[in-house]
């Protein structure tokens, strides 16, 4: 089921309204689709190098706006939908152990889950169920989504589809460990 819809998510850029098909994508996938908008992006990138950033900002936006869809789903439908949401991505026994403390992190939560492969949806919907605040997650959701897909966009842009393959495999496993380096110097400047 996953390598259909996969495949039918590569097929929408070709499609004449790609950018439209990528702002629908991308808006889903922050709170329930399970297909990242990057492999739309990627694609219709490498085929119009000179829109990247075009699509980069599209890619951004959709995503902050389906991240709040799915805060809100959080927020106010949590029992009836999106407990379903993060037991189908096997995430909801998270929910109580992050509930506790989350509020106290959540903006590194939300940065977090918004530059590395971790779902970004199941962050969108514990930042709605657990309260934190609307500002607070809308700013860490613009700065992280932006952050991962201009970096593809600047990647793609400068350097092609030869690059194509670095970020389809690694480019997770780079932003992974950005992350964890930027946790661990910020808990060490704090605790130190």
């Amino acid at each position: 089921m996953l390598k259909s819809l996969y495949d039918w998510t590569l097929s929408l850029a070709r499609h004449p309204h790609a950018l439209w098909a990528l702002a629908i994508v991308a808006f889903i996938e922050s709170s329930v689709f399970p297909i990242p908008p990057d492999v739309l992006m990627i694609a219709m990138i490498v085929a119009r190098p000179s829109r990247a950033f075009v699509i980069a900002g599209v890619a951004t936006v959709a995503s902050v706006a389906g991240g709040m869809a799915g805060y809100f789903i959080g927020y106010g439908a949590f029992e009836a939908l999106g407990r379903p949401v993060l037991e189908f991505y096997g995430k909801d026994a998270y929910f109580e152990q992050f509930q506790a403390r989350y509020n106290e992190w959540g903006a590194w939560a939300v940065l977090i889950a918004g530059v590395t492969p971790f779902p970004y949806k199941v962050i969108t919907i514990l930042s709605g169920a657990t309260g934190l605040s609307l500002p607070v997650f809308i700013v860490a959701s613009v700065i992280a989504r932006a952050l991962r897909f201009f970096i593809v966009a600047a990647l793609l842009w400068r350097f092609g589809a030869p690059i194509r393959d670095f970020i389809e495999r690694r480019l997770g496993l780079m932003f992974t460990l950005f992350m964890a380096l930027l946790l661990g110097g910020f808990l060490a400047v704090r605790y130190l």
